[in-house]
């Protein structure tokens, strides 16, 4: 009889697990950061225009709530699920990094088109 030695299954890296990583890179740090930066300019331009009819306003509830699950469901669990640790703030940070500023820089380039012309 000859003894066959198993693999440490731990130590293989299942294939989806490469891609899941890359797949929640790329979300990280192109995707969010895109949608969110058009998503800015489009949110300040509906505010700054003053035109406030139902299928604007509606159109722009549903941007918002789109993108707070975006942020939520893509970027703020994702870092939670790398990051278990509950003390640590990088999740939050992660946020910050993917969302928030660019959603700011979108609505700060509306303003600086504005007073440009």
């Amino acid at each position: 009889m000859t003894s066959h030695t198993q693999a440490d299954p731990g130590s293989q890296t299942h294939p989806v697990a490469g891609w899941n990583a890359r797949f929640t890179s790329a979300v990280r740090f192109v995707i969010a950061p895109l949608v969110l930066l058009s998503s800015g300019f489009f949110t300040a331009n509906f505010l700054l225009s003053g035109v406030y009819t139902w299928p604007r306003t509606s159109r722009v509830l549903v941007l918002s709530l789109s993108l707070l699950v975006l942020a939520y469901e893509f970027v703020y669990k994702e870092e939670c699920l790398r990051f278990p640790n509950p003390s640590d703030d990088r999740p939050l940070k992660a946020v910050l990094y993917s969302c928030a500023l660019p959603y700011a820089v979108g609505a700060l380039a509306l303003i600086g088109l504005a007073r440009l012309l």
